[in-house]
């Protein structure tokens, strides 16, 4: 999993700093062809655990979901979608990620599910970014009703 030249140039640019894993791009905006998610390895470099595998980069849509959270959204967004579907959520998150470990791993491993929490919801930046990604996520149903999205985006993956 490798970005080109110009996706690390254009993420590291969005995120103000050079990205901490290795990541392809699984979402762009249609038309300009931008990064709005990216599929992070479930290692850094050194062999850090990252345990967030799709991260939303895209600067509105990211302040929109601010918006929400800051509103109250992560408890809301908890008490709407049922528990069960988001334990599958979960799950499914961290099966996906921990498949892509090198094989025969041995050091430490990424933990939790979407935004590395085993149950609940942490982070609807990374509900919506998995939903994004073409990845089935409650939560990130529940947020892109509630985000009104300046762009349309078209999954790669």
């Amino acid at each position: 999993m490798h970005a080109s030249p110009t996706d690390h140039a254009a993420v590291t640019a969005l995120l103000g700093r050079a990205p901490l894993a290795a990541f392809a791009v699984v979402v762009r905006r249609v038309g300009s062809g931008a990064p709005v998610v990216i599929r992070n390895a479930p290692l850094l470099a050194d062999g850090t655990p990252m345990p967030t595998r799709y991260w939303l980069v895209d600067r509105e849509l990211a302040l929109a979901v601010s918006r929400l959270e800051a509103e109250g959204g992560v408890r809301a967004a908890e008490e709407a979608v049922d528990a069960e579907a988001l334990a599958t959520t979960h799950e499914r998150y961290a099966v996906e990620r921990d498949a892509a470990l090198p094989p025969g791993h041995a050091g430490p491993r990424p933990s939790g599910g979407v935004g590395g929490t085993r149950r609940g919801v942490k982070c609807l930046h990374a509900h919506l970014a998995n939903l994004l990604a073409g990845n089935a996520d409650p939560v990130g149903e529940w947020v892109a009703a509630r985000v009104e999205s300046p762009i349309s985006t078209e999954p790669l993956t």
